[in-house]
């Protein structure tokens, strides 16, 4: 008994439990789950009979075991003319860093189950989020091909353009409750007054900017197959190639996170109590489902839209998703000069 008590307390150890379940097993998951989910409606809205009725009787999961498998076995194929560090060092640290700053978001209001200080977690999750694709460009520079090349700068100017409308639109909920702390934002939005209903202009700002960011139709540009192959990850095969378009939906993922925090309540309207599975597991599954459905609204846009060409996208951005943000971040100040949010 006393080692099965040392193992539950080992597993349930705030820290270990959110940088390994909340960190890695929960986007794991539910990447797999969306990725499942994308490919089904697609082929439904779409009539792409072969997706849609691959084993039907057990919802097309031979799909995804067969793509699995066919990662899995694939010859890495490494070109000569690349720089062979960087080029297989930047796809692994562009995932890994996709998933950090995942440390800094609270996941209940119960203050000792945070593994880090959450005073700033609002400005130390978004300066973490905006690391990883730096590496996603520098893959594609590595790559020494001039498709490779073509995307990586495609990433960096989509990079300039949507990463300010995504600071400003979640920074809009810290004017509003004039804290950096996340667990302030979501006790804010007690009682019903969630974010998206109080300032829609800012969510509607971040949920835009988070498509951006992450590639997802109808911007995903880098990757622009008729255009430029597959973008900076052109020459990546196997399971390299599979840790790249990973990572865009582990961004996506992480993002939902925030966005669930500022906007959506949080894990309200549950009110974490004693004990770790009423204090801090329960509360965790509520955001995770919350962060979820938002990546099926995300995923379901493939069905439904076309690809823009980057100068639209860029336009887009610049002339109407940038003032739309500074629209939302003013609504955040004036909703907190007039004593909107109590």
């Amino acid at each position: 008994m006393d080692v099965i008590d040392v193992i539950v307390k080992i597993i349930t150890w705030p820290p270990l439990w959110q940088l390994v379940v909340l960190g890695l097993v929960a986007p794991l998951g539910v990447v797999v789950g969306i990725l499942w989910f994308e490919r089904k409606t697609a082929a439904r809205v779409q009539r792409r009979f072969g997706p849609l009725h691959v084993s039907p009787r057990i919802g097309g999961a031979i799909q995804l075991i067969a793509d699995l498998m066919r990662y899995a076995f694939q010859e890495i194929i490494i070109p000569k003319t690349v720089d062979k560090g960087v080029f297989l060092i930047a796809p692994l640290t562009a995932l890994v860093l996709s998933i950090v700053p995942v440390v800094a978001v609270p996941f209940t209001s119960v203050s000792h189950y945070w593994p880090i200080p959450m005073e700033y977690s609002v400005l130390i999750s978004l300066a973490l989020s905006t690391i990883s694709a730096i590496f996603i460009v520098l893959a594609g520079w590595a790559s020494n091909n001039k498709f490779s090349i073509i995307g990586g700068m495609r990433e960096a100017y989509m990079i300039t353009a949507y990463e300010l409308m995504i600071i400003l639109a979640i920074l809009s909920v810290s004017a509003m409750t004039t804290s950096y702390n996340f667990v302030d934002v979501v006790l804010a939005q007690t009682g019903g007054k969630w974010f998206i209903i109080l300032n829609p202009l800012a969510f509607l700002a971040a949920f835009i900017s988070v498509l951006m960011a992450t590639s997802g139709f109808p911007f995903e540009i880098p990757e622009s197959e008729n255009e430029v192959v597959a973008g900076p990850f052109t020459e990546y095969s196997g399971l390299l190639y599979g840790v790249n378009m990973g990572a865009a939906y582990i961004k996506r993922f992480v993002y939902s996170i925030f966005i669930t925090l500022a906007f959506l309540g949080g894990w309200l309207p549950y009110g974490p109590g004693d004990g770790f599975i009423s204090g801090y597991l329960i509360p965790s599954l509520v955001i995770i489902v919350k962060a979820t459905i938002l990546m099926a609204v995300f995923s379901f846009l493939r069905a439904v839209y076309g690809r823009y060409r980057l100068d639209q996208a860029l336009d887009f951005a610049w002339k109407l998703l940038f003032p739309l943000a500074l629209m939302g971040f003013g609504l955040g100040l004036l909703e907190a000069y007039i004593g909107l949010i109590g």
